[in-house]
């Protein structure tokens, strides 16, 4: 099964909210009621995605985070990346291959970057504004039709 790491997850979650915010400053502890997440996570990742240039930290009383980019140019790619790091299905194909022990031995690695390239394209697809959308709930006549 192909999935994301919790911080990954987290991370979408929090700039979702973010997007959300419409250009307003939101702080760790707002974004941590909203999503349910947990106030010291939140801001850990907050800060990792300042760090990474995706959100921009305003300090002071009313200060906050808030996308350092139009949620249209970043994309779930980006999110993704940001922290975990390169897309990688595999292990050898991630931030340290060393760690493999059949690296010397192994045919099937090189085919592993037409995947990867393939799954982070996919996820370069689709931007941040797409994932803010609120997603139409049916009415309950609607969901009994």
């Amino acid at each position: 099964m192909l999935r994301l790491s919790n911080f990954a997850d987290y991370g979408v979650v929090i700039m979702t909210a973010a997007a959300r915010a419409g250009g307003q400053l939101v702080a760790a502890s707002h974004v941590a009621g909203q999503t349910g997440i947990p106030a010291p996570t939140v801001a850990k990742l907050m800060n990792h995605l300042a760090r990474a240039g995706l959100l921009v930290s305003h300090r002071g009383v009313a200060g906050g985070f808030a996308l350092a980019r139009p949620a249209s140019a970043i994309t779930l790619a980006e999110i993704v990346e940001a922290i975990d790091g390169p897309i990688a299905l595999t292990h050898c194909c991630g931030r340290h291959p060393e760690g493999c022990d059949l690296l010397d031995l192994c045919s099937v690695r090189p085919h592993w970057e037409p995947v990867n390239r393939a799954v982070r394209h996919a996820l370069a697809g689709v931007t941040l504004a797409t994932l803010a959308l609120r997603p139409e709930v049916p009415t309950p006549e609607e969901a009994s039709a």
